[in-house]
């Protein structure tokens, strides 16, 4: 079992991206907030976690303290999932297959909170 803290509002997936276009053609580029989040995400993960490609079957408990109720709890889970692998401590977020979250206002100390366990 692994467990960690993230510090920093989770931000939105819905605001997380805006259209560009690239070649007459639309597509999709993370904003500079997310790019920063997930900077910080990676700097805030444990050293020994970092590169750890956990490959098996997983269960993550993610409570996420947001500094307002404006935030929608799924949208967290999503950005949460995609920073773990970015940080190469888990290989591939479809591992996942059990997710239990919670959410929570914490207007003065936002975080994600992070239990990782492999299933046997």
């Amino acid at each position: 079992m692994y467990n960690f803290t993230i510090q920093g509002a989770v931000p939105s997936k819905s605001n997380c991206y805006r259209i560009i276009r690239i070649n007459n053609h639309g597509s999709l580029a993370k904003t500079k907030g997310l790019k920063v989040y997930e900077k910080m995400f990676f700097m805030q993960t444990p050293a020994d976690l970092r590169g750890l490609m956990l490959d098996g079957l997983l269960r993550v408990q993610l409570n996420v303290y947001y500094p307002s109720m404006r935030s929608d709890i799924d949208n967290g889970a999503k950005i949460v999932l995609d920073c773990l692998q970015t940080a190469k401590v888990i290989k591939n977020d479809n591992l996942v297959t059990e997710l239990y979250m919670t959410k929570h206002i914490d207007k003065t100390n936002p975080r994600a909170e992070i239990t990782l366990s492999e299933l046997i």
